[in-house]
C-alpha cells in the first residue's frame, strides 16, 4: 500500500553540475525537493519507488543498483540508484530516473530500499493507473518518488514556445497534487499535455492508480516555470 509520496521536476538542470552557472536560479527547487523527500523518510516504507518518464508507450523496471550518468551533458557525474549491482551492467537510467538517484543520494537516502520504474510518456490512462495499482502492492509500505515536469510552453524561449493553454494546464496539475486529487489526475487530458509537451502527465497518473485506497493528504511546496517550463513539486503523506 502507498503511504507517502512524492512529486518532483526532472530537469538535468536540477543538478548543479549540469546547471553550471544557473545553478542558484534553482536553488528553492532544489529545497522543495530536499523537504519532499524528508516526508517519504517520515512515512518509513518498506521500499521506495522512483517513477519517471521514457519516450514512447512501454514501462521499464530498473532494480536497485542501476547506474546514470550526465556524462551526455558534458559532466563527469555518475549516480546509481539505491544500494546494489544492477541486473544488467550495461543497463542506463533514463535521465527522468537519474536525477531522481541524484535527488536520492543528495539528501543521502538510506531509509529504504530502492528501485526505477519508467513509463512511457504516451501510454494511456488505464495503463498509467494499472502500473500504479500494480506498484503500490509490491510490499506493505510503499512510498513513491514521481519525476515529472509539467508544461514546457510557458513563455516565448520556452522550448515548446508559448502557449495559451500552458498555464492553466499547470495550475490545474498543481492544485491536484497539492491537493492529493487523484480525480484530477485521472483526468487530466493526454492529448493536451503531449501538445504542451507534458512529461509528468503518465507518471503523474502511476501515482493516482497507486494512491487508491491510500487516504493520503497533500502538500504543495514549489511551483513556477524557470525557462519557461512548469515545474512543480509536492508531498503526500
Amino acid at each position: 500500500m502507498l503511504v507517502a509520496a512524492a512529486a518532483c521536476p526532472c530537469p538535468p538542470l536540477l543538478v548543479p553540475e549540469v546547471a553550471a552557472g544557473a545553478a542558484p536560479e534553482l536553488d528553492v527547487a532544489r529545497a522543495a525537493c530536499t523537504d519532499a523527500l524528508g516526508v517519504l523518510a517520515a512515512a518509513r516504507p518498506g521500499r521506495l519507488v522512483v517513477v519517471g518518464p521514457v519516450g514512447g508507450a512501454g514501462v521499464g523496471h530498473h532494480p536497485a543498483g542501476t547506474t546514470g550518468s550526465f556524462r551526455g551533458f558534458g559532466v563527469g557525474l555518475d549516480v546509481r540508484l539505491g544500494e546494489g549491482e544492477g541486473e544488467d551492467a550495461e543497463a542506463r537510467l533514463p535521465y527522468s530516473l537519474a536525477v531522481g538517484a541524484w535527488l536520492l543520494e543528495r539528501t543521502g537516502w538510506s531509509d529504504a530500499p530502492v528501485e526505477g520504474f519508467g513509463v512511457g510518456e504516451s501510454s494511456t490512462t488505464e495503463q498509467c493507473l494499472r502500473s500504479g495499482r500494480e506498484l503500490a502492492a509490491r510490499d506493505e509500505r510503499v512510498a513513491l518518488l514521481v519525476m515529472g515536469d509539467a508544461s514546457a510552453c510557458r513563455t516565448l524561449k520556452a522550448p515548446g514556445y508559448l502557449d495559451e493553454r500552458a498555464a492553466p494546464f499547470d495550475a490545474q496539475v498543481a492544485r491536484a497534487l497539492g491537493a492529493a486529487d487523484l480525480a484530477a489526475l485521472t483526468t487530466l487530458d493526454a492529448g493536451l499535455a503531449h501538445e504542451l509537451k507534458v512529461s509528468g502527465r503518465a507518471p503523474w497518473q502511476v501515482l493516482a492508480g497507486a494512491a487508491e485506497g491510500a487516504d493520503l493528504g497533500g502538500s504543495l511546496l514549489y511551483e513556477d516555470a524557470p525557462y519557461g517550463v512548469g515545474y512543480v513539486v509536492a508531498a503526500w503523506s
